[in-house]
């Protein structure tokens, strides 16, 4: 059986423990893709919280591919500095500093989330084919030069985001985002060699993710988000999903993290606690790699029985962390092993309250410096 709290070693890196802070947009940019204190603050007090791995939420590899003009982005090397900063001062709290590429296709040019409808201005959106999400903006089809471009685009944010430090580079090909997007026939009605059968369809994410793997260094870990299914009758199948990750895993990606949904907004989700587990139990069995589990995982014990269950090798949080930043240290007192997770020193005097084993985190010291 594996321990919440035993490490994880892919490549050349090891995480401390199965928690990961799972990638959450916060839509709280000025416009540029650049990073703010928000982010710092807001990433640097899960990384604080005990996680062995935070990520930054979905980064756009183009500005076109932003959902809101809030989101982060890493199109330009104007991004560096901020992310550098930012990639420095979660390995020096102590966790693995990670991030999500993304672009968001169909579902891009929209206000932040608390704000529903277009962006203003709005821009053009791109999808494998010109069929709109719901009230999204129509999407312009790709051409032959647009898909270049996007697999040009995330090699380029590949480079950068390994030059900035992070050590796990996530694609995202889910929640209806532009891969999503060309993986479900109900969203990719093209009869070119990047549509059609399953082979067409599979064909930018496979290319995407072995151009990025080329282009990352041998010790730097590679994986992929996908959604296990569309929850619509003809759409995405979990069987696909086990197939895709198999040749995944066949060109050097190191996992799947295994979510569902978000691309027609005709779907029917059965919510309940843990219910994309099965999806990323089927990968996990399927295609013989490395599989996140995430999605209304809240409590210690139903995140250690998924991985006694052998249902998934990592457990990915993300509302649940936001409400409780310290969740893997609170975790780790219910499960009784609290010396598994080490609490910053600046912090010990609140939780030798709680009769924690004292065990200072190896936190950098001093701290880089903010600007």
């Amino acid at each position: 059986m594996t321990d919440l709290f035993s490490p994880l070693t892919l490549r050349g890196v090891t995480f401390s423990n199965r928690i990961g802070v799972a990638p959450m947009c916060q839509y709280s940019c000025h416009d540029d893709g650049i990073p703010t204190e928000w982010h710092l603050v807001h990433l640097g007090a899960r990384a604080a919280g005990g996680a062995g791995m935070v990520m930054v939420e979905a980064t756009a590899v183009t500005a076109e591919g932003r959902i809101s003009p809030g989101d982060v982005g890493i199109w330009s090397d104007a991004h560096l500095a901020s992310h550098t900063q930012l990639a420095s001062a979660l390995a020096a709290l102590g966790t693995v500093p990670a991030i999500q590429l993304a672009h968001a296709g169909r579902k891009a040019s929209r206000k932040q989330a608390w704000l529903p409808g277009p962006a203003d201005p709005s821009w053009e959106t791109l999808g494998p084919s010109a069929e709109a999400f719901g009230d999204f903006i129509p999407p312009r089809a790709m051409t032959e030069a647009d898909i270049a471009a996007s697999i040009e685009a995330f090699v380029a944010a590949t480079k950068r985001s390994i030059k900035a430090g992070y050590r796990l580079i996530e694609l995202h090909a889910a929640h209806g985002y532009l891969l999503h997007q060309f993986l479900s026939p109900l969203t990719n009605k093209r009869n070119d060699r990047w549509g059609g059968d399953f082979e067409g369809r599979a064909r930018l994410p496979l290319e995407i993710a072995a151009a990025m793997r080329a282009a990352m260094p041998s010790d730097a870990v590679l994986g992929v988000r996908v959604s296990h299914t569309d929850w619509v009758a003809g759409g995405w199948t979990t069987e696909e999903t086990v197939e895709l990750s198999r040749r995944f895993k066949a060109i050097g990606v190191d996992f799947m993290d295994v979510s569902s949904g978000g691309n027609d907004p005709r779907q029917q989700i059965p919510l309940g606690p843990g219910y994309q587990v099965p999806g990323a139990a089927e990968v996990k069995k399927g295609a013989g790699i490395v599989t996140a589990a995430v999605g209304l995982i809240t409590e210690a014990k139903q995140a250690q029985a998924i991985l006694d269950e052998g249902h998934a090798d990592w457990i990915y949080l993300a509302r649940v962390l936001l409400r409780d930043p310290y969740w893997p240290l609170h975790a780790a007192a219910e499960l009784g092993r609290t010396e598994a997770v080490p609490t910053p020193p600046q912090y010990d005097r609140g939780w030798n309250a709680l009769g924690k084993t004292k065990m200072a985190m190896p936190i950098a010291n001093p701290m880089p410096r903010l600007g």
